[in-house]
């Protein structure tokens, strides 16, 4: 193992079973261990036949201090190893200030892959999965919340939400204020436990179904982005001018017309016919 390096390893979700061999080794490996709650890491060594380690807590409200603390045992050579209760650490997670002291100061950062709670929720999801944003815990006070997901009406990219069971509903409430009860969501529930569960639904969909039935579990709430806005004419117009000046470059450049108006009109997204005529009224205007 190396010296002083921090690894962030990624830890189960749920099944113990997730926690990679690579994992394990550096778990084993490490001088010691900068943890969320040093409670749960220690039961995730013994369940995993780890060997002890000595433990570091290193949560929100310690954040400061003990990142200087973690950041002086890393200078002074030793290896450690960052760890949340479940998932990812440094992605949603005080570890990524400790990530940047250490950035800051030269030391090596490893991340040693493995589960993340987001992206199991989003491949689950059935949403389009090319673009997507990650949006975390939506905050308990009104008036930031309300900025949050006004910030997000216009948001195209599908958006990947956390939530707890106790706040569920009032979420689900906000969401559908803020982007229409039509908009469609994947609600996925204890991911990788004995009662995983997805629902692909409406926002209005799900108010109704957990009005009904009580929430339960950790939820990963994957929405729907925004539709396209269409192009006005004008928008089309300048795409269009746009393409024709690539056209010209090309064919100033030695390609034949043909071909250059074949491939600019698939890269740009507008019509051949078009293109062709406006490079053709350029011409005879230029001559």
């Amino acid at each position: 193992m190396s010296e002083a390096t921090l690894y962030l390893v990624a830890t189960p979700i749920g099944n113990l079973g997730d926690l990679s061999p690579r994992a394990r080794e550096v778990l084993s490996s490490v001088d010691f261990i900068a943890a969320e709650d040093t409670r749960v890491t220690q039961k995730l060594l013994t369940a995993c036949n780890l060997p002890r380690k000595p433990l570091i807590s290193y949560y929100e409200h310690n954040r400061r201090a003990r990142g200087e603390e973690v950041l002086a045992k890393l200078l002074a050579g030793e290896s450690c190893a960052l760890v949340t209760d479940a998932g990812m650490p440094a992605v949603s997670d005080p570890g990524e200030d400790l990530v940047a002291l250490c950035a800051a100061n030269g030391v090596p950062v490893v991340p040693i892959p493995g589960c993340c709670a987001a992206v199991c929720g989003l491949a689950a999801s059935g949403l389009p999965t090319g673009r997507w944003c990650f949006e975390g815990f939506l905050s308990v006070n009104k008036k930031a919340r309300r900025e949050h997901l006004d910030a997000l009406k216009g948001e195209t990219r599908t958006m990947i939400f956390y939530e707890a069971p106790h706040k569920l509903c009032a979420t689900l409430r906000d969401l559908a204020e803020a982007f229409g009860g039509d908009r469609r969501i994947a609600l996925s529930r204890e991911l990788t436990k004995l009662h995983e569960q997805t629902l692909r639904m409406t926002l209005d969909g799900a108010v109704a179904y957990f009005d009904e039935t009580p929430p339960r579990g950790e939820f990963v709430l994957t929405i729907e982005g925004a539709p396209q806005a269409a192009d006005t004419p004008e928008d089309e117009d300048a795409r269009l001018a746009a393409a024709a000046d690539e056209v010209r470059r090309r064919v100033a450049a030695g390609e034949t017309q043909k071909d250059a108006v074949k491939a600019v009109s698939a890269a740009a997204g507008v019509k051949k016919n078009a293109l062709y005529r406006l490079v053709l009224e350029q011409d005879g205007a230029d001559g």
